[in-house]
């Protein structure tokens, strides 16, 4: 562990960014998993879904929890889903 107080504050902020991290990640992995699927039982409603996902993965690039080419490939992958069931 930690000795110095600037190392304890350290560890502390890691562990609270952690936590906040993980949840969001979590969000994006749930909502990517919800439109594949959508996509595979035929759903109409993907499109509708798509937008929101899209939203989700734009803000956690834009929190840096995902690097923003990741969002972006994550979010070209759904698209492209998306198009090729309607």
């Amino acid at each position: 562990m930690a000795n110095h107080k600037s190392a304890l504050k350290r560890a502390r902020q890691n562990e609270t960014r952690r936590l906040r991290n993980k949840s969001v990640k979590t969000r994006v992995k749930n909502v990517v998993k919800e439109i594949r699927a959508a996509a595979a039982a035929g759903g109409d409603t993907i499109g509708e879904s798509l937008v929101s996902a899209q939203s989700i993965i734009d803000k956690a690039a834009k929190k840096g929890v995902i690097h923003r080419r990741t969002a972006a490939r994550k979010i070209s992958r759904l698209a492209k889903l998306a198009n090729a069931r309607s």
